[in-house]
C-alpha cells in the first residue's frame, strides 16, 4: 500500500515548527490555543496522502446487491400504485436510490425460510408453475429498471417429493434447472446460482449441478456455497484447489457475514484469483439483534461493512439480506432491508440511511470498474476506510474515478490528499456526503490541481469523491403510516385462484384461493400435504395478518377438514419468531385447535415452553363447513364452534397479537375471515 499519513494534529506541527521563534509565554499561550482548536476540532486533523495509481494491482469489483428470500418481500406485492413502483425505484432504478447491481432470490419450496414460505414452482414432478410468489415479479421488476442488473437464485429448502426428503439428489439438480429454465420462459437469463442456503455442502453434488445445467443448455453459473462461519465456509477454497472437476464446476465461492470472523478472510482467500463475494451480509453488529437502520444503528455500519469487506478480505460483490422489510415486526430478524414497508395498507414506507449508503458505491462505481490496491486501506488510528476504483482504461484517454471513504470510528477531522496518477481524469472532483444531518448530498466541486484533490473530511460520515456525474437522491412523498385496517374481513372472492390473499402471510405451507367443496364460491385452501425439506424448523402452516396493538376482539373463519385434518384459529400472537423453540408447532399466542375427529382444545403457547392446554373435550362435526372463533376481553378467553361457546378460560399470557389461522399438512379450506369486535 503506498499511503503516507501522520497521527499528530496540524495543530502540534505548527508547534514544532514555530518551537524555535516563540518565547516560553508565547509557546504556552499557543499550545493552549492549539488544545483549544482540538478539542472543537477547528484546527486538528489527521494527515493521509492516498496514492490513485491505475497500474496498481486490484480486483475488478463486481457490484453491490441484495437478496430476496425468506419471505422478506412477502407484503411488497400488495402495495397499491404509485407507491409499489415509487419503492422499486429506490431499489433498482439506476442513479436514483439505492440503484441494486445484483439481485439474489429464493427458489421457493412451500417452508418456512425465516419470516414464511415462498411458494414452489414445482410441487410435484409434473408440476410446472413460473407465476406463484413474488420472486419473478420481482425480478422483473428489477429488469425493467435496470437491464444490466445480475440475476441469482438460492435454495433454502425443497419439496418432500424431491429425492424423497434428500436435499442432494439429482431430482434436486433438476428442481434448480427447472426453475433457471422457467425464468428463460419469462424472458429472465438468471446468471447464478447456488447450492443449500448456510448448510454443509455436497461437493458431489455440486458437481452433479453442473452436469445437469450442462444437460440443459443452462450457461448459469455456480456460486459455492453460501457458508456461515460456523460451518467452514473457507474449506470450499481447498476443495477447488484439490478437485479439478469441482474447479471447474465452480465459478464464485460465496460465503456469509465474513465480517463475524476475526479478520474477515484468511490470506488465502485475499489473495486468490478466483472470484469471492460476501454473498449474504448485514449492517447488524455481529449475530446481535436486527435494529432499526437509521444513520446511528445500520448507515455507519454499513458504510464501514461495505469497504472492509474489500480491505480486508477482497471481496469484490457484498449482497444484503434483504433489499426490503417487508413483513411484519412480530416475525424473526424485523428490520433487515435496506428499506422498510411494511404497511401496503397505508402505502407508506422508509427510505432508510442504508438506501443512500449504498448509494455511495452503486451511484458512482459500476461492475467492471476496476479497484486500485494502492488506494485502499484504513485512515489514521482506525478512524475509516477507503477504496478506489477507477472505470475501464480505454487507450491514452483518461478514465473516470471514484473514491468512497467513511470515517464512521473518526474522532477529529480526516485532511486528505488525493494524488492521481497518470490515465486518470483530472476534471473537477465531486464531493457527496451522508451522515446523520445529510443525505446523500453534493456538497463540494474541486477542481483538481497539480493532478491533486485536498478535502477535510469530518468525522461520523460516509463520502464519495468522484469525476462522475448524473447521480440523483431519488424524492417521493409516501402516504403516512397506518394501522392495519380493523374491523377487517376477506371472503376470497377476488383472489385470484392458486394465488395468496393480500396481507396474509404464509408461515409454513401454502394456503391459496380455490374452489370451494360444498358450497359456492371461492376459499382459501392449504396446499401442501407432503412435508417440504426444511432449513430452518418447520412449524404446522399457518398464515397470518394485523396488528400486535390488537387486544380485545374476536376473530373468526369458517373452515372444511379433510379426513384426518387439522384446522387452528390464533389469535393474540405477539412472536412469530420461526427460531425459538417451537416445541408447540405455533408462534406464541392463544390457539383454538379442532380436528376431523371432533376432538378440540384450546392452548396457549409460548416459546421455549410446551403448549398449556387451557381447555379440550370432543364435539360431534362431521365433514362440512364449521365456523371456528375465538373472542378476547380481557383475561377472558372465549373459543366457539358454530356460534355456540365450547369454553371460556381465564389467562393473562398473552395480552395483544395478531391473528391467523392454520393446518396440519392436508388441504384444509378456509372461508368468510373476520376480525372485529
Amino acid at each position: 500500500m503506498s499511503i503516507s499519513s501522520s497521527g499528530s494534529s496540524r495543530c502540534v506541527e505548527i508547534c514544532l515548527l514555530m518551537r524555535g521563534t516563540m518565547n516560553s509565554m508565547h509557546r504556552r499561550l499557543f499550545v493552549l490555543t492549539a488544545v483549544a482548536g482540538l478539542l472543537s476540532g477547528m484546527y486538528c486533523a489527521a494527515q493521509t496522502t492516498i496514492h490513485l495509481d491505475t497500474t496498481s494491482s486490484g480486483k475488478v469489483f463486481e457490484g453491490l446487491g441484495a437478496v430476496s428470500a425468506g419471505a422478506s418481500s412477502r407484503l411488497l406485492i400488495d402495495y397499491p400504485e404509485p407507491q409499489r413502483s415509487e419503492i422499486l425505484d429506490f431499489l433498482f432504478k439506476p442513479k436514483f436510490g439505492a440503484s441494486l447491481q445484483h439481485l439474489k432470490v429464493e427458489i421457493g419450496s412451500d417452508v418456512n425460510s425465516t419470516d414464511g414460505s415462498e411458494p414452489s414452482h414445482m410441487r410435484s414432478a409434473t408440476d410446472h408453475d413460473y407465476s406463484r410468489g413474488y420472486e419473478w415479479w420481482l425480478m422483473k421488476e428489477a429488469r425493467k429498471r435496470n437491464p444490466a442488473i445480475v440475476l441469482d437464485t438460492l435454495a433454502w429448502g425443497t419439496p418432500g417429493w424431491v429425492g424423497h426428503g434428500k436435499f442432494f439428489s439429482k431430482d434436486m439438480a433438476e428442481y434448480v434447472a427447472d426453475f433457471l429454465k422457467g425464468a428463460q420462459k419469462q424472458g429472465l437469463n438468471i446468471e447464478y446460482t447456488g447450492a443449500w442456503n448456510e448448510r454443509r455442502p455436497d461437493y458431489e453434488w455440486v458437481k452433479l449441478l453442473r452436469t445437469v445445467l450442462d444437460q440443459h443448455g443452462l450457461k448459469t453459473k455456480i456460486v459455492c456455497c453460501d457458508m456461515t462461519p460456523n460451518s467452514g465456509m473457507y474449506t470450499v477454497l481447498d476443495k477447488v484447489n484439490s478437485d479439478p472437476m469441482l474447479d471447474k464446476a465452480v465459478d464464485v465461492i460465496g460465503v456469509h457475514y465474513p465480517a463475524e470472523v476475526p479478520g474477515i478472510a484468511p490470506a488465502a482467500i485475499q489473495d486468490t484469483q478466483r472470484r469471492v463475494w460476501s454473498s449474504e451480509d448485514q449492517p447488524n453488529p455481529g449475530s446481535g439483534p436486527f435494529i432499526a437502520r437509521d444513520w446511528a444503528h445500520g448507515g455507519r455500519i454499513l458504510a464501514r461493512r461495505y469497504n472492509e469487506n474489500y480491505v480486508k478480505g477482497r471481496f469484490t460483490k457484498t449482497e444484503i439480506w434483504s433489499p426490503i422489510t417487508s413483513y411484519y415486526d412480530l416475525l424473526a430478524a424485523p428490520n433487515s432491508g435496506l428499506m422498510y414497508a411494511n404497511t401496503p395498507w397505508s402505502g407508506n414506507y422508509d427510505v432508510q440511511s442504508t438506501i443512500w449508503v449504498t448509494a455511495h458505491t452503486t451511484q458512482f462505481v459500476e461492475p467492471g470498474w476496476k479497484y486500485m490496491d494502492t488506494a485502499t486501506g484504513y485512515l489514521p488510528d482506525d478512524s475509516g476506510t477507503y477504496v478506489a476504483m477507477h472505470a475501464p482504461l480505454s487507450g491514452s484517454k483518461p478514465v473516470d474515478w471514484s473514491v468512497v471513504l467513511e470515517t464512521t470510528s473518526a474522532n477529529r477531522v480526516q485532511h486528505v490528499t488525493l494524488q492521481l496518477g497518470k490515465g486518470l481524469s483530472i476534471g473537477t472532483a465531486f464531493v457527496w456526503q451522508t451522515n446523520a444531518t445529510k443525505t446523500f448530498e453534493q456538497i463540494a466541486a474541486i477542481p483538481v490541481k497539480d493532478g491533486r484533490v485536498t478535502y477535510d473530511f469530518e468525522p461520523g460520515s460516509i463520502y464519495t469523491i468522484t469525476t462522475t456525474t448524473g447521480q440523483t437522491r431519488g424524492t417521493r412523498h409516501p402516504p403516512a403510516a397506518a394501522a392495519f385496517p380493523f374491523p377487517y374481513s376477506d371472503d376470497f372472492e377476488a383472489v385470484e385462484t392458486g394465488r395468496t390473499a393480500k396481507y396474509l402471510s404464509d408461515q409454513d405451507g401454502a394456503f391459496e384461493a380455490s374452489a370451494c367443496d360444498g358450497r359456492t364460491g371461492r376459499c382459501l385452501q392449504q396446499e401442501i400435504t407432503e412435508k417440504p425439506t426444511p432449513w430452518s424448523p418447520r412449524p404446522d402452516p399457518f398464515t397470518i395478518a394485523g396488528d400486535i396493538k390488537w387486544s380485545d376482539y374476536k376473530v373468526g373463519i369458517d373452515v372444511m377438514l379433510p379426513k384426518d385434518g387439522v384446522a387452528t384459529v390464533l389469535g393474540r400472537i405477539d412472536s412469530a419468531d420461526v427460531f425459538q423453540d417451537h416445541k408447540a408447532m405455533y408462534p406464541s399466542a392463544y390457539v383454538f385447535k379442532i380436528e376431523a375427529s371432533g376432538k378440540w382444545s384450546l392452548l396457549s403457547t409460548r416459546f421455549k415452553n410446551a403448549p398449556m392446554a387451557l381447555a379440550q373435550g370432543h364435539v360431534d362435526i362431521g365433514q362440512e363447513w364449521h365456523r371456528m372463533e375465538l373472542q378476547f376481553q380481557g383475561a377472558s378467553i372465549t373459543a366457539l364452534l358454530d356460534g355456540k361457546q365450547l369454553s371460556v378460560v381465564q389467562d393473562t399470557a398473552h395480552s395483544s397479537g395478531m391473528a391467523g389461522f392454520g393446518s396440519d399438512w392436508s388441504k384444509v379450506q378456509f372461508d368468510n375471515l373476520r376480525i372485529g369486535k
